[in-house]
Order: structure tokens, then C-alpha cells, then sequence
């Protein structure tokens, strides 16, 4: 890595502006007592955004004031980490051009030499305007779209000389925000130029809907290489007021891997949620025993168990298990009818439901339980749907 120093013309002072203040302190206060300075990148890189790009010699110091941290150690992240320039950088655009092998294959030095036509001859030169700066970098995480630049927080990748002169211009003219980052040829993310080459000869079933009065029901369609997957789609009662696209979500997952002498389509009354016998479809494990309603009336918050949601305690309460202790108190041919049962192929005991509702049953709140309280777990909250 090259030599990275402090530009020698620095402001006699800097300070946050009051938004940033307030912005700083709530991002410091993040972290525990005596952790503060993990704080410093991201003040860093605040201080850099509010001085036009650069981070000014004052600027560190007022970080390692308000983080409490030597002055030699904030100054030891801003040299190392070339995410922030030391020195003004242009004030419409800095342009970072990727210098590494596959860019270089792919024409990075036409980029360059763009760069030192119109901007000035040595990176970290602005241009005579001020208003454009250039430097070459390491690999910028593109390397299938190569070869590509980076300006501000944008990438613009699978670049020409004509195109990155096109893009200059366009940022010289105030006109930056009318580029579309990313590729600048037909194609998507990193995908094959002009569209997809491979597995189109077969594509997913989908799935119909359709609304009668009071009835929501799904069924299958041929897919693309003239199979038909067979679903088994449950029938929802909705309300005849009902949108097709509010119940939408309930009858994708309502659809799971049926057997294969089934129908096409299945019609399910809802009473059939909780089927008869002992045992599941497959006749593997054993049908825990369940409750006709909830204890004294008030069943406990399923939800805060990490896996289940909504819908999920809602089949669950259909199916008699409305409390913690229930759930705690399954053997392992318990988990695997309820896991067969769900279609959950495992998903029981990777996601350790039994030993959260031991927890939740004893008082003690999971960590996952602590984060739903302070409902920062949408897919827990009643009026989301679940994945």
C-alpha cells in the first residue's frame, strides 16, 4: 500500500453541523460503555461526507475528542483504510478507477487515460475547475462487469472510454443523477450479457387464483416443460368483501409438496386443518396430545418462539397447542409429526423450538423472545405475513 499523508493545506477548525452532532451521539451511544471508539469509522465517515469528500487533520481531531481515543489512533484508521481521501478531492465527482487484474484485462488503462485527459495527469489531482478528482484503486468487488469505476457510492461497471466520458460529462452538467449505476450494458446485476443462457427449459408451476363469493382457491398450471406439480392448495374462507391480493399470501403458503398420486388441485374444507389419527400424512412420529382451548381462557404468545409467526401459531392452536409448556413437552415423535405434518422438512429442530418453550415456559426470556417485545420483529407481529 502506498504511503498515505495528511494533505499539507488543512481548515484551521472543524465541527459537526447540529444535525451531524446529533447524529454522532446517537450512533456513539450505540455501543456499551467503553466500546465507544468502535464508533470511529462511522464518524469518520460522516466528517468526510459533510466536508465535501475529504477528511481535514480538525476533523480527527474532534472524533478522538468525542470518542475519547488518541489523536494517533483515529489518525491510523483514516490513513489505512483509503475509504477516506486525505486530501480535497473534486467537488461534483472523485472517480475511482479499479486497477486490478481483471479491469486491467478488460481495459482499465483506456479508463485511465479518460481520467487524465479530461480531469488532471496524476490521481488525486483536481481538475483546474475543482471540480473532478481521479485515483486508482484496488478491485472495487466487480470483477464479472469489468472494467468499472466507483464515483461517491455508485458503481457504474462493464465501461468503455466513450462511456465513462459520457458519465463525466453528465456529472459536469449536474446531470449525475440521471445515470443508472451498475451495468452500462444489456445486462442485469452479473448476469450473462443479453438475458439468461441456461435452465429456461423449465420454470416453476404457477399458481391460479381465483375468487367466488366466499371462497379463495388455487390450482396448479402445466409448467414450461409440460409437467404438472401437483399442489395441495387449502381452501380459505374470506370475507365476500375480501381483495384477492390480501389473501394472496395465505394461499402461497397454503401450497406444499403433496403426494404424487394426488389431484391437481385439492379443495380443503377448513375443518380438515387437523386431520384424524395419530400420525402424519407419512405415518411417521406421534400427534401430540392438545387442548381444547387455552387455559383459563388465555393462550400464550406462540410467536415469541423464533419460527413462529401468525399463521403458524394459528395452525398450531388449530391443532391444540396453545401454551409453552405443550411445546416443551414434546418428545422427538412429537417433533417429527408436527415437523411432517408442516411440511418443515427438519425445521423443528434446527430452529430449536423445544428448547425455546422450555425457556419461555421457565420465565426466561430468549433473545429472540426480548426482540419481539420490543417489536423489532416484524414477521412476529399479527399484522404481517409470514415467509
Amino acid at each position: 500500500m502506498s504511503v498515505r499523508r495528511l494533505d499539507p493545506n488543512q481548515p484551521e477548525s472543524f465541527a459537526f453541523t447540529p444535525d451531524n452532532q446529533s447524529w454522532a451521539e446517537a450512533t456513539i451511544a450505540k455501543y456499551p460503555e467503553g466500546k465507544q471508539s468502535s464508533a470511529v469509522i462511522p464518524l469518520l465517515w460522516r466528517a468526510q461526507e459533510q466536508c465535501d469528500g475529504w477528511v481535514p487533520e480538525p476533523a480527527i481531531r474532534v472524533v478522538s475528542d468525542m470518542l475519547d481515543m488518541a489523536y494517533i489512533r483515529v489518525y491510523e484508521v483514516a490513513t489505512f483504510y483509503t475509504m477516506f481521501q486525505l486530501s480535497p478531492v473534486g467537488r461534483k465527482a472523485h472517480i475511482q478507477v479499479c486497477g486490478t487484474t481483471p479491469c486491467m484485462l478488460r481495459g482499465a488503462e483506456d479508463l485511465r487515460r479518460v481520467c487524465q485527459a479530461r480531469i488532471a495527469l496524476h490521481p488525486h489531482q483536481l481538475s483546474e475547475d475543482g471540480e473532478f478528482s481521479w485515483e486508482e484503486v484496488e478491485c472495487l468487488g466487480a470483477c464479472v462487469n469489468a472494467p468499472m469505476v466507483q464515483i461517491w457510492q455508485d458503481t457504474y461497471e462493464d465501461l468503455t472510454a466513450e462511456r465513462l466520458e459520457e458519465i463525466i460529462v453528465a456529472f459536469a452538467r449536474g446531470e449525475g443523477d440521471t445515470i443508472k449505476p451498475g451495468p452500462q450494458i444489456d445486462r442485469h446485476f452479473s448476469a450473462p450479457e443479453g438475458g439468461p443462457t441456461t435452465l429456461q427449459a423449465y420454470t416453476t408451476p404457477h399458481v391460479a387464483i381465483s375468487v367466488t363469493e366466499d371462497v379463495l382457491v388455487a390450482e396448479t398450471v402445466e409448467t414450461d416443460a409440460g409437467e404438472t406439480r401437483h399442489a395441495l392448495a387449502e381452501t380459505i374462507q374470506t370475507d365476500a368483501t375480501a381483495e384477492t391480493e390480501d389473501v394472496a399470501d395465505e394461499v402461497e403458503e397454503a401450497i406444499v409438496e403433496p403426494d404424487t398420486t394426488s389431484p391437481d388441485a385439492q379443495s380443503l374444507d377448513k375443518s380438515t386443518v387437523e386431520p384424524d389419527g395419530d400420525s402424519a400424512d407419512d405415518g411417521e412420529g406421534d400427534r401430540p396430545l392438545g387442548l381444547d382451548g387455552p387455559r383459563d381462557g388465555i393462550a400464550d404468545n406462540l410467536k415469541l418462539i423464533s419460527g413462529v409467526g401468525p399463521k403458524l401459531e394459528g395452525i398450531l392452536n388449530e391443532l391444540g397447542i396453545y401454551h409453552f409448556e405443550q411445546v416443551a413437552s414434546w418428545t422427538a415423535e412429537n417433533a417429527t409429526w408436527v415437523d411432517n405434518f408442516l411440511s418443515f422438512k427438519g425445521r423443528i429442530e434446527r430452529e430449536e423450538w423445544i428448547t425455546q418453550a422450555e425457556q419461555l415456559a421457565n420465565g426466561e426470556k430468549t433473545e429472540f423472545a426480548k426482540r419481539v417485545d420490543a417489536g423489532e420483529v416484524e414477521s412476529s407481529q399479527d399484522n404481517e405475513s409470514e415467509d
